[in-house]
């Protein structure tokens, strides 16, 4: 495991899925890890969703680890929030080394009712998709960077992780998942091209299909024999926070088992997970998304 002792870094939607596990990876490496998500306690959803995860769980979890866990109750559809976040972490420690933006609520209500609308075609999308995918996904995305970046390029280096996933290049049952997650692609390329001038990277980071609370929950739907567990990709975002070459990864998309395959980094059962490319996307998630 590569060492992260001292490294600050800030990790937005961590209390559950992927985010929790970035935030379980960093921390087994030693870093100093901020946080944020909607969900103080377990069951205590502030829309009343039954989801799995919340800060308080990650704190418990991340008592038996080296680093230095911090929790930020944060609803990132207020940029005031988002930003209070940033300006929280640079008072404390006068710097940030990583910044993973990963706030996405555009899972949630996948069935309004009793319909499973989330596959509709367009045109029969609900409008509030796309303010939660594009309108605070996405934003928050820009908002968090946007702060964060000053610091960032102070010091002199850093990253910058846009955490997105193949709907980007391929259609993935959603046309507004597409949008978002292309735009998180985008906006990676175009952060990486201001800030390599500061020694600063920003990529665009896809994970396989995860073990995720939601995942495991409807696991019967999934063919799990590739998949990788949350805390895999934050091991990988490490990898990446202690790469000398970091600066030549910034601007493009990664594929976190192939990078994993580079750094010769296992999964957390031992287990290499085998990188999907475009064309085995679909039939290597059979079903996952």
């Amino acid at each position: 495991m590569a060492s992260l002792d001292g490294r600050v870094c800030l990790v937005t939607g961590g209390s559950r899925g992927v985010g929790r596990g970035v935030v379980l990876g960093l921390l087994e490496a030693g870093a100093i890890v901020h946080f944020t998500g909607r969900t103080q306690a377990e069951g205590g959803h502030p829309d009343g969703l039954d989801r799995a995860g919340s800060l308080d769980t990650v704190l418990r979890d991340a008592a038996a680890l080296p680093g230095e866990a911090v929790a930020h109750r944060c609803d990132h559809a207020e940029d005031r929030q988002t930003e209070a976040v940033v300006d929280a972490v640079l008072a404390r420690h006068g710097r940030l080394d990583c910044l993973v933006n990963n706030a996405w609520g555009g899972y949630e209500r996948m069935v309004e009712g009793t319909e499973f609308t989330w596959p509709a075609p367009f045109w029969e999308q609900p409008l509030w998709r796309w303010d939660v995918m594009v309108g605070t996904g996405l934003r928050a995305a820009f908002v968090a960077a946007r702060r964060a970046a000053p610091a960032l390029v102070s010091g002199g280096g850093g990253l910058i992780v846009n955490i997105s996933f193949w709907a980007a290049q391929v259609h993935e049952g959603n046309l507004i998942y597409g949008v978002a997650k292309a735009g998180a692609d985008k906006m990676a390329a175009d952060m990486a091209h201001e800030l390599r001038p500061h020694g600063v990277a920003a990529l665009a980071l896809y994970p396989g299909l995860v073990r995720t609370e939601a995942v495991m929950k409807n696991a019967r739907f999934f063919d799990l024999s590739n998949s990788e567990s949350p805390q895999f990709i934050g091991r990988v975002v490490a990898g990446l926070l202690t790469d000398p070459a970091l600066l030549a990864k910034s601007g493009r998309v990664h594929v976190a088992a192939a990078l994993a395959a580079e750094y010769g980094i296992a999964d957390i059962d031992g287990r290499m997970p085998q990188p999907l490319s475009r064309e085995g996307f679909g039939a290597g998630l059979q079903g996952g998304g």
